[in-house]
Formats: structure tokens, C-alpha cells, sequence
């Protein structure tokens, strides 16, 4: 329930709304409007920058599935794809395909991102507002909590996150922040400054064609082999229509942890800012155009991700155990950390994002 005396004006936060029947909370100030699905995974389905109306997420064509009542017409043991419907969906502690982990069955991108989340306002007035939320998943021992931050005059998300193993026996995991942009901010398509090292491209995969890059290269960012050969820039997002091809790759040996993409002909953008020693790689996905045919996309699908990852690739836990990257708690530690992201306005490339959410 909210804290403070109902206004229109400053920050705000509601808790009084329901999206096909699912908790919400509108989380606002006089710049920047988020949604989160409470009830489903404590998704943020709409990060608006209000001056253009302009919401950088993409948007599925299904649009929002609600999990407890829309359940899927046949079995499947990794429902994520199911209920995708964008946005930017929490992850842990399985990245990628459905796995076996101590006995517990994994589904793809499992578990918390369809869980229902507990929360609590902290903070409602007209200069700040802030809200907790946590959840333990149902086949392991985790306890996930995090904190949104909102304050006035700034067009600026600040995240502060904890996760706990509550488990007697040490536990692996991978967590991931899987957001995905897409139409109308990429219409005219964007640019991406990233201060990397290592481009990665994923291997063959199985009816995941045609490539925008070549399959198993390794390069320096941004200049990456293409699959046609030649060199292709890989900071460069294409615009609707431009390029039919899909893509899995992974940006390795951050500089630091930031990445800004650019709409330049409208001069808006979304940055983020993240701590490298936890999110230590960045996934690249993209669906371009209509190319995705079949389960799930369709051949309607345009959008780009850029997720800050503990580990990868996006093969599932045990992958990310036997390369080293899945990251241990021991019984009752916890990891912490924090984000960052923010609208601008008025630039066409960006040098940094900072911790605190100036964009330089």
C-alpha cells in the first residue's frame, strides 16, 4: 500500500493496479514512468521516458500472458518462452535451455522469472520513492531481493540486489538481466558504445538462421567477422526492414561495466550502468525483422537485447559450471550489487555511463 498522500506531481508510486489480473506497481516522476509485473517475476514491462512518449522495451506481439491463469495448451517443461512478452525480465539461475541441477529440473531461463514476488513500499514522497521486492524460487534454495529507487528530476532507475543461498551445501547459478528493446526506439535503428573487449560469437545453432555474424568467431569489439565475410559492425543495430538475420553472441573482458544504445536520428537513448565483477559479460540477441520463423517468434519479431550476465553461454547451468563462468555461494552467503539505467536525450554517442546515472 502506498505510504503517502495521493498526488499528481514528483515521484509516485502505485500499488493500486492489476494487469490482467496480475500486481502492479507504477513507479513515476515528472521524466520517466516503469511498470513491474509484481506477479510475474518482478518483470519491468514498460520504462517510458514521458517528454516523447517514447518506451524503449520491446513490446511482444502476444503481449502480457499471465501465468496463473493462462496455462500453456500442452506440457512443457520450459514455459519462459510461453509467457515472453519482452521487457526486462529477471533471471536465475539457469540461462538457456531446460537443465538437471542436483536433482532439480530447470526450465529455460528458470525459475524466478514467472514467480510471483512479495513486496514492500519504503519510500513515497514527492522527492523519492522506493520499493522492495523478493522472492525464493520453488526447487532451489535462493533468496532473491532487490530494491527500485525513483527520484525527482531525474529520468533515472537505481537498483540495488541480493542473492542468498540458503541451502546446507554450496550452489552454482548463473543471473542474468534480459533486456530487450524494440520498436518504435528501433525503428530508424540505434548504436551501441560499449567499453569491451571480446566479441564471441555463439556456434551453430540449430534452427537459428541465417546469421548475422560468422558462427564461433572470435574478434575485437565492434569489428566482427560476418557471416557473408568481411567485417561487420557489430555497435551498428539495424533499422527495420534493413536486415533479415538473427544473432547470439557475447561481449567478454568488460572494461567497465556500462553500455548505452543510441537512436541518433531521434537523439534518444537508454544507458546502464552495472558492477563487472558480477555481471562480467554482456549477451547479444537479436531477432531482425521477420527472418525467425516458427515457435516462438512467428517471422514478427525486431529486437535487440543486451544482458548483463554472471556467466555464459546462454547453453544453461551446467555449460556455465564446466567453463568456469556459474558463480557459488557457500551455505548462507550472499552476493550484492547494483544498476543503474537511464533515459538521455540530445547525443548521438556516448563515452560512459556512470554509477550514479550521468551519461557522458
Amino acid at each position: 500500500m502506498s505510504l503517502g498522500k495521493p498526488r499528481n506531481h514528483g515521484c509516485r508510486i502505485s500499488d493500486d493496479w492489476t494487469f490482467k489480473g496480475m500486481r502492479t506497481l507504477i513507479i513515476e516522476n515528472e521524466l520517466l514512468r516503469v511498470t513491474v509485473l509484481v506477479d510475474r517475476g518482478s518483470d519491468i514491462v514498460e520504462f517510458r521516458y514521458k517528454p516523447l512518449d517514447l518506451d524503449f522495451l520491446y513490446f511482444a506481439p502476444n503481449g502480457v500472458r499471465n501465468p496463473a491463469r493462462e496455462t500453456p495448451s500442452t506440457y512443457t517443461d520450459s514455459p519462459y518462452l510461453d509467457y515472453f512478452s519482452g521487457g526486462w525480465n529477471e533471471i536465475l539461475p539457469s540461462g538457456g535451455p531446460a537443465v538437471m541441477y542436483k536433482g532439480a529440473s530447470l526450465g529455460q531461463h528458470a525459475e524466478i522469472s514467472l514467480l510471483p514476488w512479495d513486496y514492500a513500499i519504503l519510500s513515497d514522497t514527492p522527492e523519492r520513492v522506493a520499493v522492495k521486492l523478493w522472492v525464493r524460487p520453488i526447487r532451489t534454495p535462493f533468496f532473491i531481493e532487490k530494491t527500485l529507487v525513483m527520484e525527482t528530476g531525474q529520468p533515472v532507475l537505481k537498483i540495488s540486489e541480493c542473492v542468498t543461498n540458503e541451502a546446507g551445501e554450496p550452489m552454482h547459478f548463473m543471473w542474468g538481466q534480459h533486456i530487450a528493446f524494440g520498436r518504435p526506439f528501433l525503428e530508424e535503428g540505434a548504436v551501441i558504445d560499449f567499453p569491451a573487449g571480446r566479441f564471441l560469437t555463439h556456434s551453430e545453432i540449430p534452427n537459428f538462421g541465417p546469421r548475422r555474424f560468422q558462427p564461433g568467431s572470435e574478434s575485437n569489439w565492434p569489428m566482427v567477422p560476418a557471416n557473408q565475410g568481411g567485417l561487420a559492425d557489430a555497435s551498428q543495430i539495424p533499422s527495420f526492414g534493413e536486415l533479415q538475420a538473427q544473432e547470439m553472441s557475447y561481449l567478454t573482458d568488460l572494461h567497465a561495466g556500462w553500455y548505452a544504445i543510441t537512436n541518433r536520428v531521434r537523439r534518444v537513448g537508454f544507458g546502464i550502468a552495472f558492477d563487472p565483477n558480477v555481471f562480467r559479460y554482456v549477451w547479444y540477441w537479436q531477432q531482425m525483422g521477420n527472418v525467425a520463423k516458427g515457435f516462438p517468434w512467428w517471422g514478427r519479431t525486431h529486437t535487440a537485447a543486451l544482458e548483463p550476465w554472471t556467466s555464459y553461454p546462454t547453453n544453461g547451468l551446467e555449460e556455465a559450471i564446466a567453463n568456469g563462468t556459474a558463480m557459488q555461494l557457500d551455505p548462507g552467503e550472499s552476493i550484492s550489487t547494483s544498476l543503474v539505467a537511464v533515459a538521455y536525450t540530445g547525443l548521438e554517442r556516448v563515452k560512459a555511463v556512470k554509477s550514479d546515472g550521468q551519461v557522458v
